[in-house]
């Protein structure tokens, strides 16, 4: 497949190259008159050559293949301006460079009203959803700027069909038209990123500042030109581009968190140029946010007994206290050799360092007493734990989570005659989760008289008679190093040549391929200590944190423990106070190598009908090689050896989508589309892992299939002159092969069923164990439907109603899965995929002139599946979220514009509930924050 796409690229090449003697070729860019910006998305045509026309990229930057040699007249049309015309001439075998440049139409139209950068920016992110041939939503950096959104997940959650799962507070994990994490892709300017998590490929969104990011673009159906490992859509975030001439812009801000009552700081610093005659364009940025605050948190599992009493078998009442340094820099230029090649290079490097102490104290290991059938009380164990790291200067007496994500790329663009262009392009990226000397303090009292409180399950209660600290004793002390790496390696060729088969209408053939080459590993190493002298709480430096202004309530309490402090600068290394040894159940089984090979080859036509109907048609044909190995571990972390296994496969991928104006303000669209989602790298490592002291098995599966989609989607997109609009989808998706975490709390010896190769029976005859693997269902079906609305109330009568403007969007989802067993082999009826939110609604009500700018914004998402357990009552559900944020700006002078931030007004809590939502599993408050700053824009 990849010689014979090659073979045609060169063909072409030389097959055309003589007739493109009689056809030449017109060039350009589109700018604005405001600032000589770039405009991504304008709609370019020749307006006496027949249905001829071309679309602005992401630079401004456009391109007409064989046209005739003659002169023709030019014109450009934009959201929010004028059309404006040239006359141009073209020569054969010629380049013609024609420079466009738009005026506000707020200048020229008396109906319309463009209100600053505002409109300008949502004007360029407007033109591009327009203008794109696939069903995507665009975001510019602009638009971004209008939220009080810190990073690109919150930033996210604004856009329709999207919902957002937090970790801290903030916006981590991106669930698209209600598809999980893991169904989805981010790629940085069109490459993949790679996933610094251990288990999975999920990117972090909370790692990128918002402000290193140009555009936001979602796409939520797939052309054959692009990866198709998205089902749920595809998140493609480009950075700055080079300006037309000086820039510079800055941003200093400072805030507050209440939880913490501590201070945060942000500055962001972008400067960009063109030198050599404009030939070398500059773009270099970078960001810096440091904040300090925490969360209170309390959790819970429940249990049923055999009478059907329902009760908490295990409760924690958390505080954390979190350091997230954010650093980030980003480097790109392009170079012009002539009018026909060009080279593009981008870099960026994001640093987060995570530092954060925890102080837990559990309840766990509880019995309940009876009488009769009635639960009288408990006995349990107390433990009281604190997290946190050794104290150097990097880990600062904390637990420290490095993360670096980098990437670097390198891209061409050649016109290699007037009927035949051609673009390369490579890129390296690489992701890396560090955590040195994680270190863990437990203290323990055990065989406690415990009472629980279920008046308000919302917020379960679990009490004892008060104690001395000097009847709790040390039970834990380890620490641990966790590295997690992965690294990726991409090229891709893509070859465009005109071909149609519709006289006096626009075609063009499209091939191309692709490869990327990803590693991926994870080495944990695990010590306990055991102390030569026992010693209790009560000897120990402590801290004590009482209830009042705990965030659930005022009766919990987290109480005492040993100090961050203490646990940091303890010696672990002397052998005369402590014994090390070597804890490989907590490491050995979690560690694995991945090697991953993915070869592409596309083939893509794009056909015009008419001047209202167009068409893409094509295939995507990618090929994957795996190499996975993982580590059997017998019972008391015995490793017997290494398991590697090794698979290929590959998948054809049609797709066919309609794009018909039936306006010049309304799109309609279709499209049947294939995609694919491949396992996450921990799920198919070949690890085996007995633990009897927990008795469980828990298993890789490098059996596991990749899931396969077919993807059916409407839209309708109305788009108003005044730089708004209103659209309406439907969408069907069949998903087969989906994945799940399949549980089993009865796996004995009776039904042990040997499920991996020479693994022999490690269950005692007379014991009941639970195994734990992830495995392929049969198929699940997604649909719904979003809604989108966004304009400036500029049809009201007077000049205060007129600054009012609406942005607000709603969409609906409901999934239908089978082939999903229970823990006794049984399949599961009316079951819904995990991560499938039913309602997401958006809603922003703001109000700006050309000075100053207010907005309310509304953010909610209602309780959706989480994850499967063995059965209804273990299922795991994240709760319905709403959550308030609040902003302005006022411009100063031209340049500077002072702003002010509150987010999580509302204070809403990150909640999971188990089996039915009157039972809370976790519930984690974070607070509000707020934000002062200046932006300087030169």
């Amino acid at each position: 497949m990849m010689r014979k796409l090659l073979l045609l690229i060169l063909l072409s090449s030389l097959g055309l190259h003589a007739l493109a003697q009689k056809t030449g070729v017109i060039s350009g860019k589109v700018t604005s008159a405001e600032g000589n910006i770039s405009m991504p998305g304008a709609s370019i045509r020749l307006l006496n050559a027949g249905n001829r026309y071309t679309v602005s990229d992401q630079i401004g930057d456009f391109e007409f293949l064989n046209v005739p040699a003659g002169s023709y007249q030019i014109e450009v049309m934009y959201i929010g301006y004028t059309a404006q015309q040239k006359l141009v001439t073209v020569e054969a075998g010629k380049n013609t460079i024609v420079n466009l440049t738009l005026g506000s139409s707020a200048e020229n139209l008396q109906n319309v009203v463009i209100r600053g950068d505002r409109a300008l920016g949502q004007a360029r992110a407007l033109n591009q959803q327009k203008t794109n041939r696939n069903i995507s939503n665009v975001i510019s950096s602009d638009q971004v700027g209008r939220f009080p959104d810190a990073n690109i997940g919150d930033a996210l959650k604004r856009v329709p069909g999207i919902t957002m799962q937090n970790d801290q507070g903030e916006a981590r994990n991106i669930i698209i038209r209600g598809l999980a994490p893991a169904l989805n892709s981010v790629t940085l300017n069109g490459d993949r990123i790679p996933s610094a998590e251990g288990d999975n490929r999920n990117v972090q969104m909370d790692l990128i500042p918002s402000d290193m990011i140009a555009t936001i673009e979602v796409n939520k159906t797939l052309t054959p030109d692009m990866d198709a490992d998205a089902i749920g859509g595809s998140v493609n975030l480009i950075t700055r581009a080079t300006p037309n001439g000086e820039r510079i812009s800055a941003t200093l801000a400072g805030g507050y968190g209440p939880i913490r009552k501590s201070g945060n700081s942000t500055a962001g610093l972008v400067y960009g140029n063109r030198f050599l005659n404009s030939r070398l364009g500059v773009v270099a940025s970078g960001s810096y946010n440091n904040n300090d605050f925490g969360s209170d948190n309390i959790e819970a599992v429940w249990a049923k007994d055999e009478f059907n009493n329902t009760y908490v078998q295990e409760s924690d009442i958390r505080k954390y206290d979190v350091q997230r340094i954010r650093r980030s820099a980003a480097l790109a230029f392009d170079y012009k050799f002539d009018n026909n090649n060009s080279i593009f290079a981008n870099a960026m490097y994001n640093w987060r360092d995570d530092r954060e102490n925890r102080f837990r104290t559990t309840y766990d290991n509880l019995e309940p007493t009876y009488s009769g059938e009635t639960i009288t009380g408990f006995t349990g164990d107390i433990k009281r734990e604190t997290k946190g790291g050794i104290a150097n200067n990097r880990n600062k007496s904390r637990r420290l989570e490095d993360q670096r994500v980098q990437n670097y790329a390198l891209r061409g663009e050649h016109l290699l005659n007037a009927k035949l262009d051609l673009d390369w392009s490579f890129n390296y990226a690489t992701a890396r989760e560090f955590r040195p000397n994680e270190r863990y303090i437990e203290f323990q009292q055990e065989g406690v008289a415990l009472s629980e409180d279920l008046t308000n399950m919302r917020k379960p209660l679990i009490s004892s008679t008060p104690t001395s600290l000097n009847q709790f004793e040390l039970s834990e002390l380890t620490e641990n190093r966790d590295n997690t790496e992965e690294s990726e390696f991409g090229a891709r060729l893509n070859i465009r040549i005109p071909f149609s088969v519709v006289n006096g209408q626009k075609g063009r053939l499209r091939t191309g391929l692709r490869s990327r080459i990803k590693d991926k590993s994870r080495n944990n190493i695990f010590y306990s200590y055991d102390a030569a002298e026992g010693m209790n709480l009560a000897e120990v430096p402590g801290s004590f944190y009482g209830g009042n202004g705990f965030n659930p309530g005022n009766q919990f309490v987290p109480g005492a423990f040993a100090s961050a402090d203490y646990l940091g600068n303890l010696n672990l290394n002397n052998a005369a106070q402590y014994t090390a040894e070597l804890d490989p159940s907590e490491f050995l089984s979690a560690n694995y190598r991945a090697k991953e090979q993915i070869y592409a080859g596309y083939l893509r036509w794009d056909q015009d009908f008419s001047n209202k109907l167009s068409m893409i048609v094509g295939a995507r044909l990618e090929n994957t090689h795996i190499d996975y190995t993982g580590n059997r571990v017998l019972d008391e972390a015995e490793l017997e050896g290494e398991i590697n296994t090794r698979n290929s496969y590959t998948n054809v991928m049609p797709s066919i989508s309609f794009k018909y104006d039936a306006t010049t303000d309304m799109v309609l669209r279709a499209a049947f589309t294939t995609a694919l989602a491949r396992p996450d790298y921990y799920a198919l490592a070949p690890f085996v892992n007995n633990n009897a002291a927990d008795a469980e098995i828990s298993a890789g599966n490098p059996a596991l299939k990749a899931t396969y989609a077919y993807n059916f989607d409407l839209m309708a997109e109305n788009y108003f002159k005044s730089v708004g609009l209103v659209s309406a989808g439907v969408f069907y998706k069949n998903l087969n092969n989906f994945i799940y975490t399949y549980s089993n709390n009865q796996y004995n010896s009776a039904n042990f069923s040997g499920d991996f190769p020479e693994q022999a029976n490690p269950i005692p005859a007379d014991e009941t164990w639970t195994f734990i693997q992830s495995r392929n269902g049969d198929n699940v079906a997604v649909y719904g439907f979003e809604f989108a609305f966004q304009r400036q109330l500029d049809f009201l009568p007077g000049k205060f109603l007129k600054g009012f403007g609406i942005y607000a969007n709603y969409t609906y989802t409901k999934s239908k899965a089978k082939g999903i067993a229970d823990e006794e082999g049984t399949e599961r009826l009316n079951v819904v995929l995990p991560g499938t939110a039913p309602h997401m609604l958006n809603g922003s009500l703001f109000w700006e002139n050309k000075k100053f700018s207010a907005r309310v914004s509304a953010n909610f998402t209602s309780s959706y599946l989480d994850e499967l357990g063995a059965s209804e009552f273990n299922d795991s559900y994240y709760d319905k979220q709403f959550f308030l944020d609040l902003n302005a700006s006022y411009k100063i002078q031209k340049h500077i514009r002072i702003f002010a931030e509150a987010n999580n007004v509302t204070n809403q809590p990150l909640r999971y509930y188990q089996g039915t939502s009157a039972l809370t599993k976790q519930l984690e408050y974070y607070q509000a924050r707020y934000n002062l700053g200046l932006k300087f824009d030169f």
